[in-house]
């Protein structure tokens, strides 16, 4: 991680095919691009590797959560359960929908704890999104199961796990959406860029137009203009370049996840000789896109202690504990309401709070997050940095 490390040709190759053309625009310029269509291609692509029926490309994965709300349908007043342990993008399309983020607690995956997934649920509750974070599964069948109970919807947000299966099936496909991210240090990049894909055709549709200023995009005579609009819509339209990369890089995916599962055995191996160390549970080793290794201490001063070997032979680990973007309680924008808004929207409407967040709310998955240590995996790992790793963690064991 990330697919930057691989790009060669076919990258190259794909992007000259659209500057062939002239046209970056996903849509028209029909007889100039001489049947060149780089982002519908990515698409199908994209939904024959994943098993999904449609798959629909737009700007980021960010952009991707917030068309499949939209096209469920979700608005003021409704809530959407998460999890504390997530990347901002998450929390911010529910906000930015006008809905309310609801957090769960994560457990030995890292990812949503089903158990208090059930506490969290209310009848506001709209849709349900766990996330499969650092690139590795959420117990996925569990908290479908319990939505399926409650009959609420499930978008997957697959945004660091593209490749990642259970018995394998991919992650994304369990839910009622799955999302993708193709930023620049995902497993596959386009720079920026991002997938929504879905079994159900309506849902697909919704998408489909919601992201694209709400043009059916049915042919008809009078072009691009005289599209129909069921709805309102917004911008959200991947472009041929980014599309183009995408196709080069899906080719080298599951290339570049088996290159990274070895590394990141090479890594677990040597770890393992930490004293008291313990390892993320990942529920099918096989289907693990292994992007990240986490490994735990039985406390944070433990924790602490080995980190600082490993900062000092110039291999130290992510705490994500220490993190402003990926965990809970550092969200001080959240926590605290911050917005640009005059008016304090989306935490506040007539000058009355929404909903107040309590730094303390997410006790386990504060003691759990301390205690544990993070890698992420490169694709290619050359001889010096495996060495620098591996002597690091020796180091660390010898504690």
């Amino acid at each position: 991680m990330p697919g930057f490390e691989v790009f060669g040709e076919e990258e190259k190759q794909q992007a000259l095919e659209v500057f062939a053309t002239g046209v970056l625009f996903r849509y028209e310029f029909g007889e100039q691009r001489k049947g060149v269509y780089k982002v519908r291609e990515f698409e199908q692509a994209f939904a024959q590797y994943t098993g999904a029926a449609h798959a629909q490309a737009v700007t980021s994965g960010t952009a991707a959560l917030k068309v499949a709300l939209a096209a469920l349908g979700v608005s003021i007043g409704d809530e959407v359960i998460t999890q504390g342990f997530t990347f901002v993008a998450t929390w911010e399309a529910i906000l930015d929908i006008g809905a309310i983020p609801v957090f769960t607690e994560v457990d030995q995956t890292l990812n949503m704890d089903p158990a208090d997934l059930e506490k969290k649920i209310t009848d506001k509750t709209k849709v349900i999104i766990p996330v499969h974070m650092l690139g590795a599964p959420a117990r996925i069948v569990e908290i479908k199961a319990i939505a399926d109970k409650h009959g609420i919807p499930v978008i997957e947000d697959t945004a660091q796990a593209a490749g990642a299966r259970i018995d394998g099936q991919h992650l994304g496909t369990f839910g009622d959406f799955g999302t993708f991210s193709f930023d620049s240090v995902k497993t596959m990049t386009t720079g920026e860029g991002g997938m929504v894909i879905t079994n159900n055709k309506e849902f697909w549709r919704n998408c489909s137009e919601y992201h694209d200023h709400g043009h059916d995009h049915a042919v008809n005579p009078s072009g691009r203009g005289g599209e129909g609009r069921r709805f309102i819509g917004f911008n959200y339209r991947m472009m041929e370049l980014q599309g183009a990369i995408g196709l080069a890089q899906l080719a080298k995916l599951d290339g570049m996840i088996a290159s990274q599962q070895k590394n990141k055995a090479i890594l677990k191996e040597a770890a393992a000789k930490i004293t008291g160390v313990s390892f993320r549970e990942i529920l099918d080793e096989q289907g693990d896109s292994a992007t990240f290794f986490a490994f735990m201490l039985p406390d944070k001063e433990q924790a602490a202690k080995v980190n600082q070997v490993l900062r000092n032979n110039n291999a130290g680990a992510i705490n994500f504990g220490e993190n402003s973007w990926h965990f809970y309680p550092s969200w001080e924008h959240l926590l605290e309401g911050k917005t640009l808004a005059q008016n304090g929207w989306p935490f506040e409407v007539h000058n009355k709070r929404r909903v107040i967040y309590d730094p303390e709310a997410l006790p386990a998955s504060v003691e759990l997050m301390r205690r544990t240590l993070v890698y992420q995996v490169p694709v290619n790992l050359s001889e010096s940095q495996r060495d620098t790793m591996l002597v690091a963690l020796a180091q660390a064991a010898g504690l």
